[in-house]
């Protein structure tokens, strides 16, 4: 049986179905997830898995469930552990019975592809990845992933740790001209950074895990400059969990 989550606010309600989530967060809309402790620690042991409890594995399923695309930078991959993008039995029953395809397209944003052609995430996958990376890295290794991903160019900030630059609003066009409008962004923080500079990111989950980490472990943003204003959406709450919804002041995700 999944943990339960009950909503706080707006609405108090206990014991939410998965259609109950899930009609609150449909739209379209470029939307991050992240998950910290109380203290502000976005991993433990170098890994942000390391933190995710019960509600939020749940929770973070229903996101996928979502998503058109989810898309991961490049060094989150590899950190996290990352194999072929696939949903559960459930959650790709629920997709296709609503239109969308069993599985999300999987989007990695690699400034160097420092990637291996031979690993699950394209050898198994069942949605045609994506690639985005800068025009030197296209030029120089596109050609090991010819037919295995689709590898597209945006050059600007750094996202993954290579020093190589790539354009948050360049990643967001990039996805909307594929036709995939629901993107669930999974970090990194510098990834998340340079779509904040670029102005593109819609709405904001983030799982409180009631623990306290200390260390050195960073933000769950990173690069970027300026201030954005949010407004809250909703609390949802598993014993002393909290997930947290927000969207931007001016607008949230549309139907």
């Amino acid at each position: 049986m999944d943990v339960e989550l009950d909503r706080l606010w707006p609405r108090p309600a206990p014991r939410l179905s998965d259609e109950e989530i899930l009609d609150a967060i449909d739209g379209r809309c470029l939307r991050m997830n992240f998950v910290s402790s109380i203290d502000g620690a976005v991993t433990r042991d170098g890994r942000s898995g390391g933190l995710s409890g019960e509600a939020d594995k749940r929770f973070f399923g229903l996101l996928r469930r979502w998503a058109d695309v989810v898309l991961v930078a490049g060094g989150t991959v590899r950190t996290e552990g990352y194999a072929d993008m696939r949903v559960d039995d459930e959650s790709a029953r629920w997709r296709t019975a609503h239109g969308h395809t069993a599985h999300p397209v999987f989007a990695i944003v690699t400034g160097s592809l420092n990637l291996d052609p031979a690993s699950a995430i394209f050898t198994g996958a069942p949605e045609r990845p994506i690639l985005i990376t800068t025009e030197q890295a296209a030029a120089r290794h596109g050609h090991r992933f010819a037919g295995l991903a689709d590898v597209c160019t945006a050059a600007g900030a750094e996202v993954d740790g290579s020093g190589a630059q790539v354009d948050g609003s360049a990643i967001a066009a990039a996805l909307r001209s594929r036709g995939l409008e629901r993107t669930l962004c999974e970090g990194g923080p510098a990834l998340f950074g340079a779509l904040l500079q670029a102005d593109v990111v819609d709405e904001l989950c983030l799982t409180m895990e009631p623990t306290l980490e200390a260390g050195g472990a960073g933000r769950i943003a990173r690069g970027a400059t300026g201030s954005r204003s949010m407004r809250l959406m909703s609390v949802l709450q598993s014993e002393d969990t909290l997930l947290l919804r927000y969207a931007r002041a001016r607008e949230s995700c549309t139907s």
